[in-house]
């Protein structure tokens, strides 16, 4: 009997150890598993932030690879470099073609002639200048003064896109647009231009029709007038009180309708003055309807 119990409790005592070297293994393959699993939870993270680092700078590339300011230097430099060639080719053209047929102009006559008229053209320059920069900005102002037309159909087209496009007047956005459409109309000028010299000959008769002359004379008042109703539906009040100004002034003196770009002045002057009389009595009526609420 005594040796039966002494082999039970060996039995017991050998069970008790192998279960506690199974809890002591089990415990230690937990600890490994849960170092690994921490290791690579680390080694994740750690790739999460490279990735997203990496990600931040490709973001910060793309927003610095277009810079304003250089987009500004860049059209000044290549806008003055091209309007002091187009100025140089201009007015050496005719002292190249005199010297060259050995028939130079009069200078004496030619400075008279610029002073009778270049006077005013000056002062109107001065005046397109302020007026349609800011609408066209740097570039879209370079390429209309260099290729001219500008009321006939550089302003028009930059007006146009700027609607359909939906930019603002001042905005980079409204700047390229301006740029873009503008040197879309002068290419297509200078090939409807090519086309037209090409085919002259042939429309001479189509072009000098009777029938077709009033058309031709009115162009440029359709055009405007249609282009105009966009801007004056918007402010009618506006757009009427300087247009029946104007209208009234060039018909008691006629002879202004031959300075319409002098015009633009004294215009512009009395739009500005309306909106900013009625902006006024707008910021008052909501001062009194606040104040009548008690805010």
């Amino acid at each position: 009997m005594r040796t039966q119990k002494k082999e039970n409790n060996i039995f017991e005592n050998t069970l008790i150890q192998e279960n506690a070297s199974a809890q002591e293994k089990a415990s230690t393959q937990e600890n490994i598993s849960a170092q690994e699993n921490g290791s690579i939870q680390k080694g994740t993270s750690s790739g999460k932030d490279s990735s997203a680092a990496k990600t931040e700078r490709v973001y910060a590339m793309k927003d610095d690879s277009f810079s304003v300011e250089q987009y500004h230097r860049g059209t000044h430099r290549i806008g003055r470099i091209s309007s002091a060639v187009t100025l140089v080719l201009l007015v050496g053209a005719p002292f190249v073609i005199g010297i060259y047929l050995h028939a130079m102009p009069d200078l004496s006559a030619a400075a008279k002639g610029f002073l009778s008229v270049g006077l005013i053209w000056t002062v109107s320059s001065v005046v397109e200048f302020l007026v349609y920069t800011p609408m066209l900005g740097a570039g879209g102002g370079y390429l209309a003064f260099m290729t001219g037309n500008l009321i006939n159909m550089k302003i028009p087209c930059a007006m146009n896109a700027r609607d359909i496009a939906g930019t603002k007047a001042g905005t980079v956005e409204n700047e390229i647009i301006s740029t873009l459409s503008i040197a879309t109309s002068s290419l297509v000028t200078i090939a409807v231009l090519a086309l037209g010299v090409l085919l002259l000959q042939p429309l001479q008769p189509v072009l000098q029709s009777q029938t077709l002359a009033p058309a031709f004379e009115n162009v440029v008042p359709a055009l405007f007038g249609a282009m105009a109703w966009q801007y004056y539906r918007k402010n009618l009040r506006l757009a009427i009180i300087p247009l029946a100004g104007m209208t009234v002034l060039f018909v008691f003196v006629p002879s202004l309708t031959a300075q319409t770009s002098m015009m633009i002045l004294p215009s512009g002057a009395l739009s500005i003055l309306l909106a900013w009389m009625e902006y006024r009595k707008g910021t008052t009526n909501c001062r009194r309807k606040n104040g009548g609420n008690g805010k």
